[in-house]
């Protein structure tokens, strides 16, 4: 069992992180919509190249196990104040997924936060 477990945090790790990565990446490619659609919630579009930063070297941070903790709190808040601004419509089910989606993404960054990076990361090695 602690074999598993020990290859089930890089795992969890990458299977968290690479929504994020994939995501800030997006936000690069396709940023005029994503600006525009954040000042469409009342969200500043300013915001947009931390939102970027954090995404892209947050989620590499995670997945390399390095400052696991304090940041895999700061994704789980942003996942969910993102859940709430931006998946609110509870009454259309697609928005009610993608909400749910959010929370949980949120459980897992609070297990990391909770329960660090594991033996596989650059924290143990620290």
């Amino acid at each position: 069992m602690d074999k598993l477990q020990q290859f089930s945090a890089p795992l969890g790790r990458l299977l968290l992180s690479v929504i994020f990565i994939f995501a800030g990446i997006g936000k690069i490619t396709d940023y005029a919509t994503t600006q525009g659609y954040m000042e469409s919630v009342g969200v500043p579009g300013m915001l947009l190249p931390l939102v970027i930063a954090f995404e892209v070297l947050g989620g590499i941070a995670i997945l390399l196990g390095y400052k696991a903790r304090p940041i895999a709190f700061l994704f789980a808040g942003f996942s969910i104040v993102s859940a709430i601004i931006f998946h609110q419509f509870w009454t259309d089910e697609s928005q009610m997924i993608s909400f749910m989606k959010n929370i949980s993404i949120a459980g897992g960054f609070l297990m990391i936060f909770a329960h660090g990076a594991g033996v596989y990361s650059i924290d143990s090695k620290r």
